[in-house]
């Protein structure tokens, strides 16, 4: 399938979703919000790959939103008409809630997704990578939380994740000033993983990553996403009694002696892929 704002390849099953405008600095135009959760449900619910790449194109990784969404519409009302007022209110909100939406699918997806960020992650992009499970960067590269530079608050998804990421003080401060981040700075507050010396390093070192993770059982790997998610937004006793009712109900004797049998036979593992995700009640079920 072609999408206007994306390519996407799967190979050694890994999913490669590159941002694919860079004439327009890959901003976030109205077809991304809708495209974006579209492939990523795709892609975990029909089990077609066992992690995802997320990468990008051009000079930037991506310029954030496309403020041409915005400029459609009038951006000072002056309309004294509180019923109209009320509704330009609650459409926006609708719109807001969808774009978080594209960006929650990133974290509620079963597979890892993987961040590759070259030049500027600007505004918007800040919300995409921080919703990914990890982020690596280029020497080149920047972050900026733009938006308090243009007069608004960022309200994607940056805040609600950034400060599980990094010290709050960190997260306060590129906020409030809007500056850049250089990749050196933002791997040192723990905000990327590694930093290479080009785009085509970075990507190299990503996709061995990638193929390290795929090598592992798939439901090992999404016990780990839902553990660690889970243990980020709970207490530590609450985490504890989770991971031990997931393994209860979850834990497979199999994969455990084929990881064990791979390992004294120095053999790729063959484990099975997770099961579709169904979106219907099955007959007969």
């Amino acid at each position: 399938m072609s999408y206007e704002c994306f390519d996407v390849s799967i190979d050694e099953n890994i999913a490669h979703i590159v941002l694919n405008r860079p004439e327009k600095r890959n901003n976030m135009n109205a077809a991304f919000w809708d495209e974006l959760p579209a492939i990523i449900r795709d892609i975990d619910e029909k089990a077609r790959a066992r992690v995802i790449v997320i990468s990008s194109t051009g000079p930037h990784f991506c310029g954030g939103l496309d403020v041409g969404m915005f400029m459609a519409g009038d951006v000072k009302d002056d309309s004294t008409d509180v019923t109209r007022r009320r509704q330009k209110a609650a459409n926006f909100l609708n719109t807001v809630s969808l774009m978080q939406d594209s960006f929650s699918s990133l974290e509620t997806c079963r597979l890892p997704v993987l961040a590759a960020i070259q030049g500027g992650c600007i505004g918007g992009g800040v919300d995409l990578v921080t919703a990914c499970d990890m982020r690596y960067a280029t020497r080149d590269a920047f972050m900026t939380i733009y938006e308090t530079k243009i007069g608004m608050t960022a309200d994607v998804g940056t805040f609600p994740r950034i400060v599980k990421l990094i010290p709050e003080g960190l997260v306060r401060e590129m906020a409030y000033t809007g500056r850049r981040v250089s990749a050196e700075e933002a791997r040192d507050m723990g905000l990327v993983n590694r930093v290479y010396d080009s785009h085509e390093d970075m990507l190299a070192g990503v996709m061995e990553i990638a193929r390290e993770i795929a090598a592992n059982a798939p439901l090992a790997v999404h016990g780990c996403k839902r553990a660690i998610t889970y243990a980020r937004d709970h207490s530590t006793q609450e985490g504890l009694e989770w991971i031990g009712m997931w393994n209860a109900s979850m834990l497979q004797n199999d994969e455990i002696l084929e990881a064990m049998s791979a390992r004294q036979e120095t053999r790729p593992a063959e484990f099975a892929d997770l099961p579709n995700i169904r979106k219907k009640v099955a007959k007969g079920a």
